[in-house]
């Protein structure tokens, strides 16, 4: 699906329902969503969106998402391309790029540190 018809809140919901850990802070949450998007009142809708629809639980500054075992697979959702991109997260120049295949539509270029970061496998 090309970037100009993918909806940011139907990726920013799919990426919250695959979040890696018991529980996030807000901040840590939206630090997710803003590889979708940087618009704060988008951000805030998709978190908001995530918790009208059961896919999150938000209490006292947390995330809670709620099913588990729905991450991403790394074999089977995660591309990668190599060209030059620039990180969706940091930014930073990169030759290989990552990008996380979702039912919405795709999210990328990550470099090798950030994929993990945005997905959950590192703080």
């Amino acid at each position: 699906m090309p970037a100009d018809d993918q909806d940011p809140v139907e990726l920013g919901v799919e990426l919250l329902a695959h979040l890696e850990h018991a529980e996030l802070s807000v901040a840590d949450a939206i630090d997710r969503i803003e590889t979708v998007t940087t618009n704060p009142q988008l951000q805030r809708e998709i978190l908001d969106t995530a918790v009208m629809r059961g896919v999150v639980d938000r209490e006292n500054g947390l995330v809670r998402p709620r099913s588990q075992g729905t991450y991403v697979d790394f074999e089977a959702d995660v591309i990668v391309r190599e060209g030059s991109f620039s990180c969706s997260r940091c930014g930073a120049s990169i030759s290989t790029g990552h990008f996380v295949q979702l039912d919405g539509g795709e999210l990328g270029p990550f470099g090798s540190t950030c994929i993990r970061k945005v997905l959950g496998r590192e703080t």
